[in-house]
């Protein structure tokens, strides 16, 4: 697909993450789970995937004409970046054919000592055809990672860094300034449980929306009814 026609297929559309990390219940070593997850996403309406690993990428790849959001997640020693970190992540992604390579956009250095703008310039010096989100937390990162070179910016980790600690919930507001300030695409991510949550935050200006645990994984989907009933009790 074009950059347009990716454009055009993900606007105003919801994105499914599909992903399941070793310790979660739909995680097998030899995959197969996940394409199914894109497949019931794809039939009921997503305009595009998200997808952890070049293994799920593949296979989800094989049974579903959607564009797809790749990610590699991985742990490294002396930082808290852990999607997208290293160039050799990067390749791989770009090798397996993903439509949009996602990256960590926020204010730790990653191992080597680059800002996520420093990166994401790489990456676009490197394959400058390729369209990169960056998953960040605050206005400034966004704008630094926009700036730098990002097509799409993403609210993906709000609330997950040390800076935006305790927001547990979809910042609308902040999905609102993003759409005004940024130059680059915005997708909501993130504390989006409800179908009301997704309309509202693209009534805010998102381009597109993600949601993953409201909808693939069934272990945190049973403990906020059980935390509910329990609570009720």
């Amino acid at each position: 697909m074009t950059h347009e026609q990716i454009f055009n297929q993900i606007k105003g559309g919801l994105i499914v993450s599909c992903q399941a990390l070793e310790h979660e219940p739909l995680y097998t070593k030899e995959g197969g789970v996940m394409p199914l997850m894109a497949k019931a996403a794809a039939q009921s309406g997503a305009v595009g995937i998200r997808a952890n690993t070049v293994r799920d990428i593949t296979q989800i790849k094989q049974v579903v004409d959607l564009p797809v959001i790749g990610i590699i997640k991985k742990d490294y020693p002396g930082t808290p970046m852990y999607i997208t970190v290293t160039m050799q992540e990067v390749d791989e992604l770009v090798a397996c054919g993903v439509d949009i390579l996602a990256v960590q956009g926020t204010g730790a250095l990653r191992p080597n000592g680059q800002t996520s703008a420093e990166f994401i310039r790489a990456i676009k010096e490197k394959y400058p055809d390729q369209l990169v989100m960056a998953d960040c937390d605050n206005i400034e990162n966004a704008l630094a990672c926009a700036k730098a070179g990002a097509d799409f910016v993403g609210t993906t980790m709000r609330g997950y860094t040390p800076e935006t600690k305790g927001i547990d919930d979809v910042d609308f507001g902040f999905i609102a300034q993003l759409a005004r300030e940024c130059p680059a695409k915005v997708i909501a991510e993130g504390h989006i449980h409800t179908p009301e949550q997704a309309v509202q935050a693209l009534y805010a200006g998102a381009f597109a929306l993600v949601v993953g645990g409201a909808i693939t994984r069934p272990a945190e989907i049973t403990a906020r009814y059980t935390a509910a009933i329990n609570n009720h009790k």
